[in-house]
């Protein structure tokens, strides 16, 4: 059961998954030929695209279900947990096996380990949320998670369309690299 004071932002997240998922098809149907002029590249849009969709279909899923009156939403959070799960060791295993640079794949599992992270965590309180049904806290974390997959969806969709981003670490070492020229 959720909370009450839950019910407009379930609303609303679900507005926006649904949204941001039909606006990631969008991009995916235009860009496409972009995607399939760089062979060493598609892998990584796959991997991109891929965690940007289970990002808001998670949060999807889990927003609907929370709408349900008696849902089960508990369920309903562990069952599309353990697809994202299931999808974040898969495509963890497909970057093993790809033949690319090595800091891409560091890259791109560190947000696939940052999702894992989400899902598990989504689990953990999904199960405690089956123990103790309408636990106005343990909806809350549900709903605090939702936003963490936003998060994660729109940044993974920003680097699939090439949006610019500045990495600590590169922006560090090239005015290292200009002071010692």
């Amino acid at each position: 059961m959720t909370p009450e004071d839950m019910t407009d932002f379930f609303v609303a997240s679900a507005g926006v998954a649904g949204a941001l998922i039909g606006l990631l098809f969008v991009v995916l149907t235009v860009a496409e030929p972009r995607f399939a002029e760089n062979e060493e590249a598609a892998p990584i849009h796959r991997v991109r695209a891929g965690a940007a969709l289970m990002s808001f279909m998670n949060a999807l899923t889990v927003s609907l279900f929370a709408l349900v009156p008696g849902g089960r939403l508990g369920w309903a959070a562990i069952a599309v947990a353990a697809a994202g799960l299931l999808f974040v060791l898969a495509t963890l295993l497909s970057l093993a096996r790809l033949q690319v640079l090595v800091s891409r794949r560091i890259h791109e599992a560190v947000f696939l380990a940052g999702l894992a992270v989400v899902f598990v965590w989504q689990t953990a309180t999904a199960v405690r949320l089956n123990a103790h049904p309408g636990d106005g806290d343990l909806v809350s974390t549900l709903a605090m998670l939702l936003v963490a997959c936003f998060v994660i969806g729109v940044y993974r969709a920003w680097d699939l369309v090439g949006g610019p981003s500045f990495d600590l670490g590169t922006e560090i070492r090239a005015l290292a690299r200009k002071r010692r020229a």
